[in-house]
């Protein structure tokens, strides 16, 4: 064993306790979350507007009121008032407004990790007054915030190393969700597969599932041992109709990319409106209700439910559970499958009105229940054009389901496992494998996440740790017994060209006043052009040749430095001190140096 690995043992054995921690805590702060959300829905849209919120098996936490008649009247300006307050409280921390995965995805890479502590109450607060009343929306995105927020604060209190510290604030990513959706793996991998298009955050792979199981085990001590939409009945997986899975990856595909073009769109409009940013939300809860009410006077004749509402409120999870499942409201035949289809779109637009005017909510479980609707409705179409009984619509709504949502997100190994987690069984491993491929490969160009990166390479945390250069300083390799010359303004062309041949290893000169100020700087190259020039030959200075001054700092890293020299065109570079004086020059060999010695080194201790 090498002398570093028990510190490194230590330090890892630190951040995996410091990882238990978190994930203990987002479970705790998650099944908070996750009660008040469900209380206040129960309260406003039950209670008081007679709507009862299609839930799927495991969300009911509470044992529900005695339903009065629905008020729609009251349903068209309870997610106008929840939005309002909403929106007052994300005053004080603007980066809880909106879904929380692209927040969250952009202070990872550009913030190092950091969310402000205000976060763990602004976003909750917010969020609950959003989903309590009404708001299309789920609760994983604001729980995915809080957990990392709270991750980001827990290493900024124990005033760990910034590496540690984001790798807390993914572990806070997967305990957030994994505590709300109870898919502990899943969550895990979604974590480090979310914050890039093409790459994974290997390192906090270890800690965010051991945070995800803690706050799974949490989460099914307070609410019971199930997943959200119970225990599902097998599914089998029949070769035959693969085609059938492509087809819809790319059904899938096309409502996907409307879905975020549709949230882009919304977001665009709220902009443009003339009330403030706080308003926003408000303005879009109000069109919400009325859009509700206007979806059930529609539906109505089609459902066996139509006098309690259709499901288009909350996160959507109720209509998912009946796309895979069915229900005793939906109609038989071809009725179902246009019922499912309307519902998709009217998903889409409802949750564009929620998420896309600012409001606090999150797009992971509408993604879902979209998806879901179409597989499901694609899945029964099947059925009845082949009148084949060996289909099952409800394999078809969990396959699109995950090709939906990890098309948009680009994370496809994560919906793949979460899907698997969720039905209980990797009976549908090859046709989400499939379907996910192709979905991939056709949503290149959207993103639900404009945070993300491409890989770890263009992740700003990351560039000190893969370039050498931004870790290594200009005092690590500059030579300051290496003996250099200066010029003054005044020295002649004639001087100039014999300094240059006496010194055959310096290629920029500094060109320095009397009171050794830096003037300017002359390179060999434009002393050669000048010195073949006869006219010039016999009336030049050092004044007329130089370019502007140009210099590094001793702390500077190396990547900076070699910018300001391939920028100006030089070979090297003065080196100034504290005080501005200089006292070396720093050369394109001293760079490739740093990049190619340590290596060699390490190469040859190896061979000893």
């Amino acid at each position: 064993m090498r002398p570093s690995e028990p510190l490194e043992l230590q330090i890892v054995g630190r951040t995996l306790l410091h990882a238990a921690a978190v994930g203990l805590g987002a479970g705790i702060l998650g099944c908070l979350f996750f009660a008040g959300a469900e209380l206040t829905q129960s309260i406003l849209l039950e209670k008081l507007a007679g709507y009862e919120p299609l839930r799927a098996a495991g969300e009911r936490v509470w044992g529900g009121f005695e339903l009065p008649p629905l008020r729609l009247w009251l349903l068209a300006f309870i997610p106008a008032i929840g939005a309002l307050i909403a929106g007052f409280i994300t005053r004080y921390a603007t980066e809880c407004r909106g879904g929380g995965g692209d927040a969250t995805i952009d202070a990872f890479h550009h913030q190092n990790g950091v969310l402000r502590r205000r976060v763990l109450w602004v976003k909750p607060l917010a969020s609950i007054a959003t989903l309590g009343s009404g708001g299309s929306g789920g609760r994983e995105g604001p729980t995915m915030q809080l957990g990392a927020a709270l991750g980001s604060t827990v290493g900024r209190y124990l005033r760990v190393s910034e590496r540690e510290r984001r790798v807390l604030m993914v572990a806070g990513i997967a305990a957030g969700i994994s505590a709300v959706f109870r898919t502990p793996l899943g969550a895990a991998l979604l974590a480090i597969e979310m914050l890039y298009r093409d790459d994974f955050e290997a390192e906090a792979l270890i800690p965010a599932v051991l945070a995800s199981v803690i706050a799974y085990s949490v989460s099914i001590t307070v609410f019971g041992e199930s997943t959200m939409f119970g225990h599902l009945l097998p599914y089998t997986f029949r070769p035959q109709h693969i085609p059938l899975f492509i087809l819809l990856a790319i059904i899938v595909s096309l409502a996907a990319s409307l879905f975020v073009g549709s949230l882009r769109a919304a977001h665009r409009f709220a902009k443009k409106l003339p009330v403030a940013e706080w308003l926003r939300p408000a303005v879009g809860g109000l069109a919400l209700g009325i859009f509700v009410v206007l979806s059930i006077h529609f539906l109505a004749p089609f459902i066996g439910r139509g006098d309690r509402g259709v499901g288009i409120l909350g996160g959507g999870y109720g209509i998912a559970q009946a796309a895979i499942t069915g229900a005793d409201w939906l109609p038989p035949g071809w009725q179902a499958v246009e019922v499912l289809v309307l519902l998709a779109v009217a998903k889409i637009l409802a949750t564009s009105l929620t998420i896309g005017s600012g409001g606090s909510a999150g797009d992971f479980a509408p993604a879902l229940a979209i998806g879901a609707t179409l597989g499901g409705a694609f899945g029964l179409a099947a059925q009845l054009i082949l009148d084949d009984p060996t289909i099952q619509p409800g394999a078809f709504a969990l396959v699109g389901m995950g090709a939906f949502y990890g098309g948009i997100a680009n994370t496809p190994l994560a919906a793949v496992v979460l899907i698997c987690e969720m039905a209980g069984s990797y009976e549908l491993l090859v046709p989400l494998m499939l379907a996910l491929g192709v979905a991939f490969v056709a949503l290149r160009r959207v993103q639900l996440y404009p945070a993300q990166l491409r890989s770890v390479r263009e992740s700003p945390v990351h560039r000190q740790e893969l370039d050498p250069l931004h870790r290594i300083r200009c005092r690590d390799v500059v030579r300051l017994d290496r003996k250099f010359e200066i010029i003054r303004p005044e020295t002649s062309l004639a001087e100039l060209t014999r300094l240059a041949e006496a010194t055959p290893d310096q290629d920029v000169y500094p060109v320095l006043d009397a009171k050794r100020a830096l003037r300017g700087v002359i390179s060999v190259e434009a002393l050669r052009i000048v010195a073949n020039n006869p006219e010039l030959r016999s009336v030049a200075v050092a004044a007329d040749l130089m370019t502007p001054p140009v210099s590094v700092g001793l702390d500077q890293d190396l990547r900076s430095a070699a910018a300001v020299m391939i920028a100006r065109d030089l070979r090297s570079v003065p080196v100034v001190d504290e005080s501005g004086s200089i006292i070396a020059m720093l050369d394109e060999h001293d760079i490739s140096a740093a990049i190619v010695e340590p290596p060699i080194r390490r190469a040859l201790t190896l061979d000893r």
